[in-house]
């Protein structure tokens, strides 16, 4: 019998074999034409747990010939980052994959700029974490950002039916797999999770067994409920903490808040999503919530667990309780779409900056009105494209705070964009 874990086993050497990703390994992607190329650019593998960003990573080290290395955030430092800089060194054109390496402070991540920079190394990261937040932008703007899928529930019982037909141990069991919501339910779209689960539930019941989703259960001992930050449920239990702070509903959003506590998750994603939040669905009806949100992601960066529970408490129940409005989000998603539609229209020449003679005597910010000059500080001018020029991205709610500004641009813009 192997040692090795049955994930292990079965981890893809080739792209042919990985399941799922077809965004990025299938005909004519733009990772299988690099790897056809034999020119990699160093990389971040962005994407949930067990969807295949290291088995990503040893098949391109596989297919180009490359020596490898391999560090964890986790664990490493510093030195072990300039150990194996030495390395590579001395292998042209090395490999190094950093699993997690959104966990890296800025130092660990600066000291990988030089070897990137000189193609000492072709660095392959791998995170769960949006690295536009976790890395920073220098060693960022070195790196193409590939995202990696979730798995969808054919890919995985792909995975389940794959291991019991070729896995050298269990396919001389005679294992039938009778039901997999289960085995899908606890793994949480993890992969890796999935199949030594059911290396577990196989080794329990022995030879001619028969899979049911009861005896998953009382294998894994666990409820599929359990909150599991790097799984499905991360991602259920954030939605769920959202919407009740959106239905205004404190005692929810506290509930789901300690959900996260409980589980250990990083209180810079919690509060980072609370930030959003107070723009995207609270916005100008109470613009204190994202000063409060943004001064919460700060205190939470400084204090950690366990005292930033409170604060995470307080922020999330101002949030839940406060007015609501999502007119910030609609505008600038209506006026992107516009740009998208109408593309780069000309800024009206009264508009346009005059920074030399000739644009003078091309009539740039020609008749334009100063509106400090005119009483109200108000004078009614164009400053829309003439394509758009009615156009309304914002539409003011009816709370207080926006109800002021609906009465403000009543008088102002006499219902030209239908206030």
């Amino acid at each position: 019998m192997s040692l090795q874990p049955l994930a292990e086993r079965m981890r893809p050497q080739k792209l042919d074999d990985l399941v799922g990703q077809q965004q990025l390994t299938g005909q004519d992607s733009i990772l299988r034409n690099a790897i056809a190329s034999g020119k990699i650019p160093s990389l971040i593998l962005w994407g949930p747990p067990g969807v295949g960003k290291t088995t990503v990573a040893i098949i391109i080290a596989n297919a180009v010939q490359k020596p490898f290395f391999q560090l964890s955030a986790i664990s490493s430092g510093v030195k072990d980052i300039r150990d194996a800089i030495e390395m590579a060194k001395k292998s042209a054109g090395a490999i190094l994959f950093i699993d997690e390496i959104h966990r890296f402070n800025k130092s660990q991540q600066d000291a990988l700029l030089g070897a990137v920079e000189k193609g000492i190394i072709t660095l392959i990261g791998a995170t769960t974490e949006n690295p536009s937040f976790e890395v920073n932008s220098a060693l960022l703007s070195r790196c193409q950002v590939y995202v990696l899928k979730a798995l969808d529930n054919d890919s995985l019982i792909a995975l389940l039916q794959k291991a019991l037909a070729e896995d050298e141990t269990l396919k001389t069991r005679n294992i039938v797999l009778q039901e997999y919501d289960a085995l899908l339910n606890i793994s949480g779209g993890d992969a890796r999770k999935l199949l030594n689960l059911l290396e577990l539930t196989a080794d329990t019941l022995g030879t001619n067994a028969v899979i049911t989703d009861a005896m998953v259960m009382k294998v894994a001992q666990q409820r599929v409920a359990l909150y599991d930050k790097q799984g499905e449920q991360h991602y259920d239990i954030i939605s769920a903490f959202i919407k009740s702070m959106r239905g205004s509903d404190p005692n929810a959003a506290v509930y789901w808040l300690a959900r996260m506590i409980e589980g250990g998750e990083d209180v810079k994603f919690i509060a980072r999503r609370m930030v959003i939040f107070a723009s995207e669905d609270i916005g100008n009806a109470n613009p204190n919530a994202l000063l409060l949100a943004v001064n919460a992601f700060q205190a939470v960066n400084m204090i950690g667990y366990p005292e930033s529970n409170l604060i995470l408490s307080q922020c999330a129940i101002y949030l839940a309780t406060s007015v609501k409005s999502n007119t910030s989000t609609i505008a600038i998603n209506e006026a992107q779409n516009a740009v998208k539609k109408f593309g780069d229209l000309p800024v009206p020449l009264h508009l346009r900056n005059a920074a030399t003679a000739l644009l003078k005597k091309l009539d740039y910010g020609k008749e334009y009105a100063y509106p400090h000059n005119y009483e109200g500080n108000f004078v009614e001018v164009q400053y829309l494209p003439d394509e758009i020029h009615s156009t309304a991205f914002y539409h003011p709610g009816k709370n207080v705070k926006e109800e002021e500004i609906r009465k403000f641009l009543k008088t102002r813009w006499k219902d030209k964009y239908g206030y």
